[in-house]
């Protein structure tokens, strides 16, 4: 699994960080999301998937 985040669409609505807290995180100065794992593991497929699918501004893209 590969995670691509275009953060020129994100809005920062920190979903990503609830969903996959461990792939994603938000700067401090504007809540863009930051990509913490370009591949992570098994244990975070499921919330990362979901992370995607609930990205309101449709920025984060998950490939096989």
């Amino acid at each position: 699994m590969k995670v691509v985040l275009d953060q020129d669409k994100c809005i920062g609505s920190g979903q990503c960080v609830l969903s996959s807290p461990d792939v994603f995180d938000q700067r401090d100065d504007d809540g863009i999301a930051v990509l913490l794992e370009e591949q992570p593991g098994a244990d975070a497929e499921e919330g990362t998937r979901e992370a995607a699918r609930i990205c309101p501004a449709l920025a984060i893209t998950v490939a096989e």
